[in-house]
């Protein structure tokens, strides 16, 4: 019997049958070789995995919605490397789970505030945003001077670890006595300090 396009057309379930089978030989045409590479994104020079402050500030970060008004990725316009600096690349997000890059700015990009304010000035800005950016219609932060509570980033960095992270046991280990006395504002003021200070530090 002769296949031509019209009968596979008017043949439903022969159509559908031979969809599936030309996207699955593309799907593992594309997947199949990513498992046999060890790394498929070499990270920055000087690039290293969250350390146990900036760890917990990242997910007070994400769990405060901070992400729905501010980007952490510079798109390759000059429009945007004059105002942010360098563009993203992905080797500075090696050890980010999950990713902050999109391109919603409510508020501006962050991912090379680092560095670039004090911690008085972020904890003045977290605190009442009014106060330093007059026009700011950003909500107030100031119920994070609490103490970090039932965060467990022992475990969070051994997790991490068994990804790929190169945490140490002695890291691991240390985490807790790392984070003890801070709060959850100087956490979040910790992983904002070091945003895009890799690529400004390879860079320079």
């Amino acid at each position: 019997m002769k296949i031509t396009q019209d009968t596979i057309e008017r043949k439903t379930g022969l159509l559908i049958a031979l969809v599936i089978l030309v996207v699955s030989i593309g799907g593992l045409v594309e997947i199949v070789p990513l498992f046999f590479q060890k790394n498929l994104i070499e990270p920055v020079a000087g690039l290293k995995p969250y350390d146990a402050l900036r760890l917990v500030g990242r997910d007070i970060y994400v769990r405060e919605g901070c992400y729905n008004c501010h980007s952490q990725m510079i798109r390759p316009f000059r429009a945007e490397t004059e105002r942010y600096g360098p563009y993203s690349v992905a080797g500075e997000f090696v050890y980010d789970r999950p990713f902050q890059w999109g391109s919603k700015r409510t508020g501006p990009d962050l991912a090379r505030v680092g560095g670039r304010y004090s911690d008085d000035w972020h904890r003045l800005h977290l605190t009442n945003p009014r106060d330093v950016v007059p026009e700011s219609n950003m909500p107030k932060y100031a119920f994070l001077e609490r103490p970090i509570g039932g965060a467990d980033v022992a475990s969070r960095m051994k997790a991490l670890k068994v990804l790929g992270h190169p945490y140490s046991d002695e890291e691991i280990a240390k985490s807790g006595e790392a984070i003890k006395g801070k709060s959850e504002l100087d956490a979040l003021i910790a992983y904002l300090q070091g945003l895009g200070t890799q690529i400004k530090a390879a860079k320079g």
